[in-house]
Formats: structure tokens, C-alpha cells, sequence
């Protein structure tokens, strides 16, 4: 009987693909070590008291006086100057707000890790995923659901409860805004670190969010396990979704420049930050329940916190109109059968074969690459 296997059916060409790319992704990661390693370490101040002043603080924590005043629950225009103490700060609160502030700091190699990851996912999608020798009625071996699934599960182990928090793409999103209202001192470096996970999203659609971002990974995780499977049917229409998602990205905005509430510098995602979990770390209740909620919500709708809430989500999908590579349908081989609508988990499929000009999000999932009975979808 004849192996028809995923693996056996790559050509010698994508052997040396798969090969290539798995010593690029070494190399990578060894370079991501190693610099890493280089790296000045930010050491923990343990004289911190309420008899210092914002201004004697702040920089020793490399945030501005207005990015501290707002982490004591201040107005950022508070005196600067005075002793925490008189201005009603107990030693308790100053302790949680400089852990808050020290739980941000990731460390670099952490994105490294995301290059290998989204590496890896593209060369999957674009040139391996579909062996060369095989044909289209053995569809069914294509973009084979382990390689995914492996991806997932570093992701959240090591992008996530290994090296932590930060940096991730929503901190990353919500950064550049801060700066804009001076609660941190650097906008450069956060506009760059802004601009890496763009660039990442703009090499394929959204390729970061569903093969790189650990919290993605783990709610793709719980999507996976295969119960409640009639409920999952039942897709969420994108144009609630991303209302949502929009609306509160909006309020954001106005919180956070003071348009609403007449106080500037309040972020509402602190409190909807579900990667504290990789620090196990929940400095509100509202953080746990967003947790909780996200994640069982999760075994039965598509990655619930991309698609309602994230500001990396909404905006990596405007951005996903001019990603390099992408799901695409053969407008001509389309037959409107439906397969792909049914296989994909939003309605992403179902707008591209529509030829809507701003589709739902498309995470890179593969589910639709092999489902087509004319070959009319490629990534």
C-alpha cells in the first residue's frame, strides 16, 4: 500500500524548504540569546519609600512623571515635586504601582521568538503546507493540523508563561498612545516596537496574531478541543464584532486624552489586559473574569478577545488590506459551493468569495486551504 502521508508527498524542493527554514529559525533564536544575554538588565530598586517625590521616582523606573502619576491613580498634572506621601500615596500602593511598571519589561529575546513563529507559520502557508506531489483529491492530507497546533503551544509556553507578558501586540498598540499624553519617555522605541508587530501582521494576514501572540494561540487552543461542535457553527456576524471592537478602541481614545471623564492618561484596557496571565499575575478582578470569560468563551466563538476587544486586532485588520501574503480566491475557478464559508471559523471566507472590500478578519488558520473541491484558494 502507498504512504500518502503529508511528508512524503513534499518534494525534494520543499524538504530543503522545511529543512532551511527549520536552521533559520535556530539561528535565529541563537542570535535572540545572545543578544539577550548582552542586554543591560534592569536591576529592582528595593529603597523605594513615600518620602520621594514623582520626579525622584519616574526615571529610576524609566516611565515619565506623568506615565507614574497615572500608574498612583493621579492626575497627571499632580506636583511633581512633592512627597508621595503628602500626596496620600500609602507605601502599599507605591509597591503594586512600581510592580505594574516592573512587570512590563520583557526581555528582547521575546521577539525573537515571534519571528520564528510568524518564519515558520509563512513558509508553512506559502510553500510547504501543500505537498508538490500530491494531487487535488488528496486535499485532504494538505496543511496537515499538526504543525499549527506544535505552533500554538510554543507560542503560549514560551512566548507567554516563559518569558512573560511583555512585549505582546496589544501592549504594543496601546504604548504609542500613551506616549502621545507623555506617560512614557521614550515614543521612539514604542513607535518601533509598534511598527515590528505591524510589519509582522503586514508579511502575511495577520499572520502574529493567529501563529505568534500567545493569548491568540491559547484561545485557538481552546477553540480546537472538539466538543460543542454545533455551537461553534454558529459564527458571530463580524459587523457586531467589530463594532465592538471599534467602539471601544474609540472610547479608549477619548479616556485616554481626556475628551471623556476630563482626566487624561486612563487606559480601560489596563483593566482588559488578559496577558497578565503569563505572569500570573491578576491585579484586579476584572482582569481574572476578562481571563476567564475570554477563554471559556473561547470553546465555543473564534478567538473572542481578537475579535471583540484587542486594539491590535482592529487595527492589524485595516492593516491586513495590504498584507504581502493572504488568502486568495481564484474568481474564476469559484464555483460558490460554499466549502471554504463552512470551514472557516469567521466569516472571513465568506467575504472574500463575496469580494467584499474590508472582510472579516482572516487569522491564517489554514481551515480553508484544503476544503476547496476546485482548487480555487491558495495563501
Amino acid at each position: 500500500m502507498q504512504n500518502y502521508s503529508w511528508f512524503s508527498q513534499l518534494s525534494s524542493k520543499q524538504r530543503i524548504w522545511l529543512f532551511s527554514t527549520i536552521i533559520a529559525m535556530c539561528i535565529i533564536v541563537t542570535v535572540g540569546l545572545l543578544m539577550d544575554s548582552l542586554a543591560v538588565k534592569p536591576k529592582r530598586i528595593q529603597n523605594f519609600n513615600i518620602n520621594m517625590s514623582i520626579k525622584d521616582t519616574a526615571p529610576l523606573l524609566g516611565v515619565t512623571g506623568k506615565g507614574f502619576a497615572r500608574e498612583l491613580d493621579l492626575p497627571l498634572d499632580v506636583p511633581k515635586r512633592k512627597p508621595l506621601r503628602a500626596l496620600g500615596i500609602s507605601t502599599e500602593e507605591l509597591e503594586h504601582a512600581v510592580e505594574h511598571i516592573l512587570s512590563h519589561r520583557g526581555s528582547m529575546l521575546k521577539y525573537y521568538v515571534f519571528v520564528v513563529l510568524v518564519l515558520g507559520g509563512l513558509v508553512f502557508l506559502v510553500r510547504l503546507g501543500r505537498p508538490d506531489m500530491s494531487s487535488l483529491e488528496q486535499r485532504s492530507i494538505w496543511y496537515p493540523r499538526t504543525p499549527y497546533i506544535l505552533f500554538l503551544i510554543i507560542s503560549v509556553i514560551v512566548a507567554g508563561f516563559l518569558l512573560g507578558k511583555s512585549p505582546n501586540p496589544m501592549e504594543g498598540t496601546v504604548k504609542v498612545f500613551k506616549c502621545m499624553v507623555g506617560l512614557y519617555p521614550d515614543p521612539a522605541a514604542k513607535a518601533a516596537a509598534f511598527l515590528f508587530f505591524i510589519a509582522l501582521a503586514l508579511v502575511g494576514s495577520k499572520i502574529i496574531c493567529g501563529w505568534a501572540c500567545p493569548f491568540g494561540a491559547l484561545q485557538e487552543l481552546f477553540y480546537t478541543i472538539p466538543i460543542l461542535k454545533k455551537i461553534k457553527k454558529r459564527k458571530v456576524p463580524f459587523i457586531l464584532t467589530n463594532a465592538i471592537r471599534s467602539l471601544l478602541f474609540l472610547t479608549m481614545l477619548l479616556f485616554l486624552f481626556g475628551i471623556i471623564g476630563g482626566r487624561r492618561g486612563f487606559v480601560i484596557y489596563h483593566n482588559l489586559n488578559p496577558f497578565n496571565l503569563f505572569n500570573l499575575d491578576f491585579e484586579s478582578v476584572v482582569i481574572f473574569m476578562t481571563v476567564l470569560v475570554a477563554l471559556m468563551a473561547s470553546f465555543v466563538t473564534y478567538r473572542p478577545f481578537c475579535q471583540l476587544i484587542c486594539p491590535f486586532g482592529f487595527i492589524s485588520w485595516i492593516v491586513e488590506r495590504f498584507a504581502v501574503f493572504r488568502v486568495r480566491i481564484d474568481k474564476e475557478k469559484c464555483t460558490k459551493c460554499g466549502a471554504c464559508i463552512k470551514a472557516c471559523p469567521t466569516d472571513a471566507a465568506k467575504d472574500l468569495v463575496n469580494r467584499k472590500k474590508l472582510p472579516a478578519d482572516c487569522f491564517s488558520c489554514a481551515r480553508c486551504l484544503n476544503s476547496c473541491p476546485v482548487d480555487a484558494i491558495k495563501y
